[in-house]
């Protein structure tokens, strides 16, 4: 009698212990908004469907006509909300232009979102690698950096369209142009947009296991150029100067100089180019290197331990130049971008879920909104990673939290702004 007792009363326990999980879940999602809820279920699949639809358009920074045909697709549908749509042309040759839309409404808030539509991925990609799903993940490339922020953020439009929500000043949507470079073709908009909104969210993706930023590094490219002396590499190489051998001692002065890894400065090498011939010594050689910091005055310090390198030659009649291509700053956590996170979680907890706070070295606009004064609260696109990789994968579960999750935090800040 005893030893079938025990079963019995492990399952007894085991079913108390998950009605008050139940319970407490329920406890914790009392303040859902079902209105909002069921809409964000119910729009789950078109979002999917239009995600599969601009995953499969190949639209890399500098694709211009990519770029074009992804900013066309969202133009059409956010024209359906009552969008004011224009573009922006690009602030630096060879880019698409921005896409602006603007939705007004009869409250107070000032809301800028940002979303970008480029990826790192060059044509051809789409159609070798088109969107896919499983159970659990979606595939493709740039699905989560970050073209499932970019529907994400759509779709929380159609939502407030959809149910009549109004309690906003104005939303304004930028779809930027070009991110993976810095936004060099949208950094003085984004700044001068900034400036005219109460905050920015950005649509970044989400750290797994379920996270929003609070945090980022900054992000340059340091170019090291050398010029030498060209050749014939067999029958007088004794009259070449060799780019690329003094390249390579300019880059080992500089290995274990800085951390390739690890939450503070990192220095990687990204690109190396050298030579155009095999029997021709080079004259020419060119290395960029990836530079993240959290904060500003270490870039200074970082140029500062290359270029003084650059004075030390080993191959005679060679000369080394330094130059750096201006990019995001880092986004540095602080009491107003934690209170927009509070309220985040706040708005989860409503699912009867938590979400984390964190961050990282990818960079962002958001970087660029906060350094004119308004807060700005990041990664607020869906669950993902393996990001800039040919398996970049989005969390199919998170789609209606984050879709909930980000059309009710529009809702509070047009109601409640700062």
């Amino acid at each position: 009698m005893r030893s079938q007792n025990v079963p019995a009363k492990k399952l007894i326990a085991a079913v108390s212990a998950a009605l008050l999980t139940l319970a407490g879940a329920a406890a914790a999602a009392s303040g859902r908004n079902d209105k909002v809820y069921q809409a964000a279920e119910a729009n789950r699949a078109v979002a999917l469907d239009l995600l599969k639809e601009i995953v499969n358009i190949d639209s890399g920074t500098g694709d211009v006509e990519g770029g074009a045909k992804v900013e066309a697709v969202l133009r059409a549908r956010l024209l359906q909300l009552g969008a004011e749509v224009r573009t922006e042309p690009a602030e630096a040759p060879g880019l698409p232009d921005n896409l602006l839309a603007v939705l007004h409404g009869t409250g107070k808030g000032k809301i800028l979102i940002i979303a970008h539509v480029d990826t790192v991925f060059g044509p051809g990609t789409a159609a070798a690698r088109p969107f896919s799903m499983d159970k659990e993940r979606a595939h493709g490339p740039g699905v989560g950096d970050e073209k499932a922020g970019v529907v994400n953020a759509f779709t929380a439009l159609k939502i407030l369209h959809d149910i009549g929500f109004k309690d906003f000043a104005t939303i304004t949507f930028l779809l930027d142009d070009s991110e993976e470079r810095g936004s060099p073709g949208s950094a003085q908009l984004i700044k001068r947009l900034a400036r005219q909104h109460d905050v920015e969210f950005n649509m970044e993706p989400g750290d797994p296991p379920d996270t929003l930023t609070v945090w980022r590094k900054g992000s340059a490219s340091i170019h090291i150029q050398v010029k030498g002396r060209a050749a014939h590499a067999g029958m007088a190489p004794q009259d070449g100067r060799n780019a690329a051998v003094e390249l390579i001692h300019q880059l080992n002065a500089l290995q274990g100089m800085f951390p390739i890894s690890g939450s503070g400065i990192t220095v990687n090498l990204t690109v190396l180019r050298a030579g155009e011939r095999n029997n021709i010594i080079p004259d020419q050689a060119e290395a960029t290197l990836n530079v993240r910091y959290r904060k500003q005055e270490e870039f200074a310090a970082i140029l500062a331990k290359v270029e003084a390198g650059s004075h030390n030659t080993l191959v005679p009649d060679t000369t080394v130049s330094i130059s750096h291509d201006p990019a995001f700053p880092p986004l540095t956590e602080n009491p107003q971008i934690d209170a927009l996170a509070a309220r985040a979680q706040a708005i989860y907890a409503e699912l009867g879920k938590t979400v984390a706070l964190s961050g990282n070295g990818g960079a962002s606009e958001s970087a660029l909104a906060m350094s004119e004064g308004t807060p700005a609260l990041d990664g607020l696109g869906d669950v993902g990673g393996d990001f800039h990789t040919d398996h970049e994968w989005i969390d199919l579960n998170s789609v209606t939290p984050r879709l909930y999750l980000f059309t009710r935090l529009l809702m509070e800040a047009g109601a409640k702004p700062r």
